[in-house]
């Protein structure tokens, strides 16, 4: 390896961006979702009617759908300084359309149909922890809108369907959908060089990211088991893709927040049920960044094939197999460059917990990986499953083992096998279920998300659309009588949330909390420059 690389990393933490700031996160996960009752119904219909039975909860007791403002989204904007054209761009007209339904919660999330799943995309938070709580708090929210879909009943009287829940990433039929990250760096940064530093590091950092796969292949053909449910679907190093050619770096350029920054938004990684993984995945990539901003860098690591790297780091269960770098001479393991990353970015974790908990985990890795099963989902599934093949003396395409795979991820807590092993103390936690419950109801206070949970929470009548950028809020008292946003004397305002790290429970509790109409809300935040025209 470079020795002036390796000179660069010991320095330590220099003036880049986040030295005395924080990092802003947030995750998206597209549930996989099934009806028993009716194996053949469509998948967007299922997602509609549990995202549209829980919207009508949310209505009843915070009086009021809050649709979502799409006007501040840019999709198809990239990284790399180009845009990819919209043609034939419909509005969507009725909220409650088939595969349409998108509403905001209470906690600053937002919970809609994307495609064929119900997808819940977290708010902004503000450490690895916080993000983990953010996170699970999806599970929650999604709980409760396939019960209240059961519940409910239609025109004629019929129950609602029996829907089941799945944390994963694939159908095995060829399908797979995302798990995303989301996190904001300094539009100064290069953008090379967040390639550059972060690919060795995506590519490797599966083997304790990874949620366990039965099959190998994108439609599963091949009998084995792999570490990482999204491998077989990465095919490209670079791309804006997220649905195909999805690649290691992915350059969409949507910061939803000030043009000072970018959103680096993440689409190689698994849908985690263990904590411990969320929260390696979310804290070690954070740290990275921060060492990237800082000039720290990671050349040296360079692979010489990236996408066929992260295939063989999938099926390498050993975690030993070594992966040739751009050099030609220098072979190093996934976990081999693992350490080095950690070596290279660990004076940047003011606390040390995402350090502590990175070195623990490497070091099981190192010594056996089946070791990890209390903490990481590849290796707690894959001990289940050769459990059951010794028992039954099967092969990896023994359909009870797909089973297994997807039992796992059940999010029920009643039929999950992840719940049970957490029941029985087989896999540790790093939240608590009060922590849960209340970032179910409310937003985290670090971020702008706490004044949009709040306002929602407290004013919900008052709110005519929103996002993550913006309210848009009625002052005059008429559309929170009315429902209607063309009524005579409605008076719109737009508050803005284009700064993340602004609108805090600092900032606003006080006001927010003891207010007795939105007018007083807007009136505080007009006076913080957060009123738009």
């Amino acid at each position: 390896m470079s020795n002036a690389n390796s000179q660069v990393s010991q320095q330590g933490p220099q003036q880049g961006l986040q030295q005395g700031s924080k990092r802003y996160f947030g995750t998206e996960v597209e549930y996989g979702i099934s009806c028993p009752d009716d194996p053949n119904v469509s998948p967007i219909l299922t997602s509609t009617q549990a995202v549209i039975a829980f919207a009508h909860a949310q209505e009843e007791s915070l009086s009021g759908r809050i649709r979502w403002d799409y006007a501040p989204e840019s999709p198809l904007r990239d990284s790399r300084g180009f845009d990819l054209r919209r043609y034939h761009q419909a509005p969507v007209i009725d909220p409650n359309a088939v595969g349409a339904a998108n509403l905001l919660v209470q906690n600053g999330a937002r919970f809609y149909v994307d495609h064929a799943h119900p997808e819940y995309s977290a708010p902004e938070t503000s450490s690895a922890l916080e993000a983990v709580i953010a996170d699970r708090a999806g599970d929650e929210i999604m709980l409760r809108a396939v019960q209240l879909a059961a519940a409910a009943t239609d025109d004629e009287g019929n129950p609602g369907p029996n829907l089941k829940i799945y944390r994963n990433n694939v159908d095995g039929k060829g399908a797979s959908y995302g798990t995303h990250e989301n996190y904001l760096f300094s539009r100064d940064t290069e953008f090379d060089d967040i390639v550059a530093g972060l690919t060795p590091f995506f590519v490797t950092r599966q083997v304790f990211t990874g949620a366990g796969r039965v099959g190998l292949g994108q439609k599963g053909q091949t009998p084995g088991f792999q570490i990482s449910q999204r491998a077989d679907y990465i095919e490209t190093e670079v791309s804006l893709e997220t649905t195909l050619n999805r690649g290691i770096i992915n350059t969409r350029d949507e910061p939803h927040a000030s043009e000072a920054f970018r959103r680096l938004h993440v689409i190689i990684g698994d849908a985690n049920m263990s904590e411990v993984a969320t929260f390696l995945k979310i804290g070690t990539t954070g740290l990275v960044l921060d060492a990237i901003e800082d000039g720290v860098r990671f050349d040296d690591l360079k692979l010489r094939n990236p996408v066929e790297a992260v295939h063989q780091v999938s099926r390498d269960l050993t975690c030993t197999e070594k992966l040739q770098l751009d050099d030609h001479v220098t072979w190093m393991s996934a976990v081999e460059i693992q350490y080095e990353y950690l070596r290279r970015v660990e004076g940047y974790d003011a606390d040390g917990a995402v350090v502590k908990r990175w070195r623990e985990v490497l070091d099981l890795l190192s010594d056996d990986p089946r070791k990890a099963g209390h903490l990481l989902d590849w290796v707690a599934k894959f001990n289940l499953m050769e459990g059951l093949r010794a028992r039954m003396g099967a092969g990896w395409d023994h359909p009870k083992l797909a089973l297994i795979d997807i039992q796992y991820s059940d999010i029920d807590p009643a039929r999950g096998l992840y719940h049970a092993l957490v029941r029985r103390g087989s896999m540790e936690r790093l939240t608590t279920d009060d922590q849960i419950a209340h970032a179910v109801e409310f937003a985290p206070e670090s971020t702008r998300a706490y004044l949009r949970g709040g306002i929602i929470r407290r004013f919900g009548k008052d709110v005519i659309a929103g996002s993550w950028t913006s309210l848009i809020v009625d002052v005059s008292g008429v559309y929170r009588e009315t429902r209607d946003v063309e009524a005579p004397g409605v008076e719109l305002v737009r508050i803005t949330l284009d700064e993340v790290d602004r609108l805090t429970r600092d900032e606003c509790g006080e006001v927010l909390e003891s207010a007795g109409t939105i007018v007083e809300v807007v009136e505080h935040l007009r006076g913080l420059g957060a009123v738009g025209q």
